[in-house]
């Protein structure tokens, strides 16, 4: 019996528009999925671009307007690879016409947007996703059974970061990134480090953030001096509601760190240690071992952790960037065939939001804030 077919279209074929593509692609020939997929149609900022894209990646239509693209009756899922900015205005329009909705983080660039985001898609029962393709790495569902096995015993401390260095050069030009709807570090990357918090520990309860500018102005495409009004670095405390405390670090001027996505979670009998820069190794320390052994070791990704497998036989050959996404597009498929709940839908893309918005406001009133149970 054949397949039912799932059809994509994709707003954007920028970085994202294209991990997207990769995603959709390796995700189609890697799983067993329940309907096949298809790339039906790419919108791009004019007609020249979107045609462009599509003869690159394998389209079978394009368009130079988004609309276009969103009623188009071919497709069924919406994948939103935009600036920050354009979020909210694609997904409400995509949710009216009753496509699934397939975002990438950040959701919104306010909490207000990003409360009309999910209750929009929850009214129109439609199934969204966020794109926080770090979380579907195996190494960190591998952390996360670890901590709840209680293989570390009580859960004491988290440290987390998130730094690179694509904006460290003043003379970098003054982009919509630097604008307050680009949200600053914070947002942009802080966003990935404050979701593995959670992912990891738990929810958070409470924050105290201090956001900084480092680089007062930067030139514009004119080469006009523009001010900066969102942060190169934010630095937070927090307290989550298992008790357990913790740091974390969103960092854009980094100097030589090109995705350091790192966290460390201490525990009453042991430790566990993972960096971005190094996506296939978990590190373990065990309180238990003998005197003399005591240390760090490497657990290396392979194919006992699942869904390593379908990628590689052999263990420390290791996944990539792409391959996450393709991942994430896989639980997404299986979210809009009924066969699993959402990953990371739009509900879970508000409350990072929501933690996004609350350190800011930490940072300018400069005290501990709670979290509001919504």
């Amino acid at each position: 019996m054949r397949k039912k077919t799932l059809n994509f279209g994709i707003i954007g074929s920028g970085f994202m528009g294209r991990t997207h593509v990769f995603g959709i692609a390796l995700a189609s020939r890697l799983f067993e999925l329940p309907v096949s997929l298809r790339l039906v149609k790419i919108a791009d900022v004019s007609y020249d671009a979107a045609r462009k894209a599509a003869n690159e990646m394998g389209f079978e239509d394009f368009t130079g307007d988004w609309k276009d693209l969103i009623e188009d009756k071919k497709v069924d899922v919406i994948n939103i690879t935009t600036p920050n900015a354009f979020h909210k205005e694609m997904a409400l329009e995509a949710i009216k016409a009753g496509k699934h909705v397939y975002c990438e983080k950040p959701l919104a660039t306010s909490i207000g947007d990003a409360n009309a985001m999910r209750k929009a898609a929850n009214r129109a029962n439609i199934k969204t996703q966020v794109g926080f393709n770090y979380l579907c790495n195996p190494m960190l569902k591998k952390a996360r059974k670890m901590i709840l096995d209680g293989d570390l015993g009580e859960i004491l401390g988290f440290r987390g970061l998130h730094a690179e260095d694509y904006m460290v050069s003043r003379k970098s030009p003054f982009t919509w990134r630097h604008e307050k709807q680009g949200g600053g570090a914070l947002a942009d990357l802080g966003s990935h480090i404050i979701a593995t918090a959670e992912f990891l520990i738990g929810p958070i309860k409470e924050v105290m953030g201090s956001c900084e500018t480092a680089i007062k102005t930067r030139k514009d495409q004119l080469g006009l001096s523009r001010d900066i009004e969102v942060d190169d670095i934010t630095r937070v405390f927090l307290r989550f509601e298992n008790g357990a405390t913790g740091s974390l670090e969103a960092n854009w001027i980094s100097m030589g760190r090109k995705m350091q996505h790192d966290f460390e979670v201490y525990g009453s009998e042991g430790a566990i240690f993972y960096s971005g820069e190094r996506l296939n190794e978990l590190l373990y320390y065990n309180n238990s071992d003998p005197t003399g052994e005591k240390g760090f070791r490497t657990i290396w990704a392979g194919p006992d952790h699942k869904p390593y497998d379908r990628f590689c036989v052999a263990p420390g050959h290791q996944l990539g960037f792409a391959d996450l996404k393709a991942i994430e597009v896989k639980q997404f498929v299986d979210a809009i065939t009924g066969l699993s709940p959402e990953p990371f839908n739009f509900d879970a893309g508000y409350r990072i939001q929501m933690l996004v918005d609350l350190i800011k406001k930490s940072s300018m009133q400069e005290k501990w804030l709670a979290v509001e149970i919504d």
